[in-house]
């Protein structure tokens, strides 16, 4: 049965914020881009918490039976990218996020916030 792509980017981003992870956005990009449906942009203050996210984020969509076609950035652990070709996921440390700025380049797209105690 096939999923909603919409759907699977609220679980992916729930097995991120299961890890703590911080300034999650989910942005929506169908009306912008061929390229993915979704981005996933959250971060993780240490290498530790970035490596603990990206590892919820695939286990999860392994017991959800979610492909995923592409991790990459597992050894450097500063920004990882989990490809699931209509969603793509990246886990960033803090500077480096600040540094690409994806949300910014990505600003046309309808964005969701979670994980903040004022909703953004």
């Amino acid at each position: 049965m096939a999923r909603r792509p919409k759907t699977v980017a609220k679980k992916l981003v729930n097995f991120a914020l299961s890890k703590k992870a911080e300034d999650v956005l989910l942005l929506d990009l169908r009306k912008i881009t061929t390229m993915a449906d979704f981005f996933i942009i959250c971060s993780g203050t240490s290498d530790v918490q970035v490596k603990a996210i990206a590892e919820a984020v695939i286990e999860g969509a392994k017991k959800e039976e979610i492909t995923i076609y592409h991790v990459e950035g597992l050894e450097s652990l500063t920004w990882v990218l989990i490809d699931l070709v209509d969603i793509v996921v990246h886990v960033f440390r803090p500077d480096v996020r600040g540094y690409y700025q994806l949300e910014r380049l990505w600003g046309d797209a309808e964005i969701d916030k979670f994980g903040d105690e004022d909703g953004g």
